[in-house]
């Protein structure tokens, strides 16, 4: 009596979940011409681990062990400046808006990363991850945007609202790793370049860029796990070279980056989502590793971003700008040349001694 309604209950369970799963998991690449490309997956450079469904598991049934967060509005946040529409030669802007989000504006271009401006991290806006900070820029403030790069395919820094948003106010070109474009082709979104890490394009005439390798995963669904590729990003300009990590664990990569690119004039640098170390070290930094990025990568100038807006880990919403502050303290010229920013603030920054000599 008992064993056929378990089984029917089992059943409609496992459809509703590959129903789901249809619904929200992106395409998989497949064209397999990548070197970290098994033919099934991707794998983390010189194959570093990645945290498995397991662990996933094991963290969720841990216990409460999150810090504090409270939802914080536009009011408790200064009103930001409008950003100029277009800024010229020898100067950068850069405008925070929160979580990985930046706005930069170099050479008459403007450029954003992993654009979100959605009230949940989430394929769906009832449930998921809710945002408890407002966006330090509002949507229809933008200046025209040239370019966007999106690092991987997670819903924090894929948000599908916002790219088609963008395609359609502003029609710019979307960056991405191996296999995100076609993600981007089944919504419409055509104008892409889809990059490998290591491989170059060149944009405009004042910017090229690289994508980079980074310490992640991708995913949007139950069973499309690292079936795209994920990255970081070096951008080439008349300033210097600008490095935006993308979401990343640590690894020897970083040093490798920094030969390769260094010195960056100016670098984005992830250091919240970071707790427990146990599950989150092999995908995220902590912000004491942020630190030992911004000196691998011979960084003039870093931001810390990927804090304080989606409740994502188990710190709290001002605990990774703490313990940075912390690793900074007694160190006054590290202190300026690694910044927490606030949501909305601008900061102009020259261009490196080195470039345009």
């Amino acid at each position: 009596m008992f064993f056929w309604p378990l089984l029917t209950a089992l059943l409609s369970l496992g459809i509703a979940l590959i129903v789901v799963d249809k619904l929200i998991s992106a395409p998989r690449y497949k064209e397999g011409a990548s070197d970290h490309f098994n033919g099934k997956k991707f794998v983390n450079p010189n194959e570093l681990d990645e945290h498995h469904y397991g662990n996933v598991l094991k963290w969720w049934f841990s216990g409460n062990n999150k810090g504090p967060w409270h939802k914080l509005t536009e009011e408790d946040l200064p009103v930001p400046p409008k950003p100029s529409p277009a800024v010229a030669r020898r100067e950068l802007h850069v405008t925070f808006v929160n979580h990985a989000t930046f706005l930069l504006q170099f050479d008459g271009l403007n450029i954003l990363t992993d654009p979100i401006w959605s009230h949940r991290a989430s394929p769906y806006q009832w449930i998921g991850p809710r945002r408890m900070r407002p966006p330090g820029l509002k949507f229809n403030d933008l200046p025209p945007i040239d370019a966007v790069l999106i690092s991987h395919n997670h819903y924090d820094h894929l948000d599908l609202q916002t790219v088609r948003d963008l395609r359609r106010r502003h029609d710019p070109t979307f960056v991405v790793p191996l296999g995100v474009e076609q993600f981007l082709h089944e919504h419409h979104i055509d104008k892409t370049v889809q990059l490998d890490w290591w491989q170059g394009k060149r944009l405009h005439e004042k910017l090229a860029l690289t994508a980079v390798p980074a310490r992640h995963f991708s995913g949007r669904g139950l069973f499309d796990r690292n079936k795209t590729l994920w990255c970081g990003y070096v951008l080439h300009t008349e300033l210097g070279n600008i490095y935006f990590a993308g979401d990343t664990g640590y690894g020897d990569f970083f040093r490798e980056i920094g030969r390769e690119f260094g010195p960056m004039h100016t670098s984005f640098i992830p250091i919240g989502a970071y707790k427990p170390r146990w599950f989150m070290e092999s995908i995220h930094l902590s912000p004491e590793e942020a630190v030992a990025v911004h000196h691998d990568v011979q960084s003039e100038q870093s931001f810390a971003m990927h804090f304080g807006t989606f409740p994502m880990a188990d710190d709290g919403m001002f605990e990774a700008t703490r313990a940075l502050k912390q690793e900074l303290r007694g160190d006054p010229l590290l202190q300026q040349e690694f910044r927490i920013p606030i949501e909305g603030e601008r900061h102009i920054i020259r261009a490196s001694k080195e470039a345009g000599s």
